[in-house]
C-alpha cells in the first residue's frame, strides 16, 4: 500500500513539473491553453460527431444531407452551446460604452441605424442574434479564422455548435439542427444542407473610425447576462501566431503568413462537390491593397472593385457602380482552406 500511495504522490508530482514547465515555456495561461489546446484532443470523443447525426436519421447521400466528410467535423473543445450566443443583446452608446477607442469592432448599417459589435465581446460569444433596422440579423465571428459573416435570420436563431469545420466556425439553426460553414455561409450538414444565406455587409474597424462616421451607433454592451472578461483576449499569441490549433488543408498553396489578414468574396453556384466550394472567389490582402488603394478584377462575369478604405483601415469591395458586396475578412490560411484549389 504504502509503495502505491509512493507511485501515485511521484506521478503527481512529475505531472506537476511537467505542466508547470509546459506553463513557464508559454509565457502565461492564455498561451498555455493556446499553444496546448490540442491535447484536448485526447479528452474528446470525436465519434459522438457520428452519433449526433445518427441521432437525427438524415441520409449522409451528398446529394441529401451532407456536404461533407463528417470525419472532417471535430470537435472544437466546448460543447453544442459552450459558447453561449447573445441573443437579447444590450447597447450602450458612445459616452456609456466600457471599451476604448482602439477597439477593434465589426460595424454595421441597415436602413439608417448602426451598430458596433466589439471583438472583446465576439471573441467570447461569436454569435448575436440582433434586429438591426427592423431587419432580423445574425453577426457571426469566428476568432479562431478571423471570419465576419452577417445574414438575414428571418424568424430564426443560431448558435454555436461547438464544431470546427477546416478550424472555423460551424454555426446551428436552433429550428432544425442544420450545421453551417460559417466561411461559406452554406449548409453542410442537416435539413437545409447547401443552403446559402443571406448575406449582408458588415465591416471591421475600430471603435473610434465608425463612430467618427457614425455618431449615433449604438454599441454592444457587456451586460450580456454571462460573466466573462471581455477586456482580455482569451487566445494568447493566436493573433499573431503563425500556429493553428486544427489541421487545415491546402496550406502548400499560401504565400503569406497564415494570420495575414485578407479581405474575400465569393459566390456559390449549384454545384455541390463534397467538401469542397464551387462557384468564384476572390481575395485580397490588405498590405497590398494599402499599397494599391484600389483594385478592378473579373468576378463571376462582370468586373467589380475592391478599394483601401484610409478612414476604416480596411478593405470594401463593391460593384462598379459602387453598391457594397458582402465581404469578409480572414486570417491568410482560410482562403485556402476554404477556397483553394483541389
Amino acid at each position: 500500500m504504502k509503495t502505491l500511495t509512493k507511485i501515485i504522490i511521484n506521478t503527481a508530482l512529475f505531472a506537476s513539473l511537467g505542466l508547470s514547465a509546459m506553463l513557464a515555456k508559454a509565457g502565461n495561461l492564455d498561451n498555455f491553453k493556446f499553444q496546448y489546446f490540442h491535447l484536448t484532443q485526447y479528452l474528446n470523443n470525436q465519434n459522438r460527431e457520428h452519433q449526433y447525426v445518427q441521432a437525427q436519421n438524415l441520409d449522409l447521400d451528398p446529394q441529401k444531407y451532407s456536404r461533407i466528410n463528417l470525419a472532417q467535423l471535430l470537435d472544437g473543445g466546448p460543447p453544442k452551446n459552450g459558447i453561449p450566443s447573445i441573443d437579447n443583446p444590450k447597447f450602450d452608446t458612445a459616452k456609456t460604452t466600457a471599451f476604448s477607442a482602439n477597439e477593434t469592432v465589426i460595424g454595421i448599417e441597415i436602413n439608417g441605424e448602426a451598430v458596433a459589435y466589439p471583438f472583446g465581446i465576439m471573441n467570447w460569444h461569436e454569435i448575436v442574434n440582433d434586429r438591426v433596422g427592423g431587419v432580423n440579423i445574425t453577426v457571426s465571428y469566428c476568432p479562431l479564422c478571423d471570419t465576419i459573416v452577417t445574414f438575414e435570420r428571418g424568424s430564426k436563431t443560431y448558435g454555436v455548435s461547438g464544431k470546427l469545420y477546416q478550424s472555423c466556425l460551424v454555426m446551428y439553426d436552433r429550428a432544425n439542427d442544420t450545421l453551417y460553414a460559417q466561411p461559406w455561409a452554406i449548409g453542410i450538414i442537416g435539413q437545409d444542407v447547401n443552403r446559402s444565406l443571406k448575406r449582408i455587409p458588415a465591416i471591421k474597424t475600430t471603435l473610434s473610425a465608425w463612430l467618427a462616421a457614425h455618431p449615433n451607433s449604438k454599441i454592444l454592451s457587456t451586460d450580456t447576462g454571462y460573466k466573462r472578461d471581455y477586456f482580455n483576449y482569451p487566445y494568447g499569441s493566436y493573433y499573431t501566431d503563425k500556429m493553428l490549433i486544427f489541421p487545415v488543408r491546402n496550406q502548400r498553396q499560401l504565400r503569406e503568413h497564415p494570420k495575414s489578414i485578407i479581405s474575400y468574396v465569393w459566390e456559390s453556384d449549384r454545384e455541390i462537390p463534397q467538401n469542397y466550394f464551387s462557384g468564384i472567389s476572390v481575395q485580397f490582402l490588405h498590405s497590398e491593397m494599402k499599397q494599391l488603394g484600389e483594385k478592378v478584377v473579373e468576378f463571376n462575369g462582370r468586373e467589380i472593385r475592391a478599394k483601401w478604405d484610409s478612414q476604416m483601415e480596411t478593405v470594401i469591395v463593391e460593384e462598379l457602380d459602387s453598391t457594397t458586396i458582402p465581404s469578409s475578412t480572414a486570417f491568410a490560411f482560410v482562403y485556402p482552406a476554404f477556397f483553394g484549389e483541389k
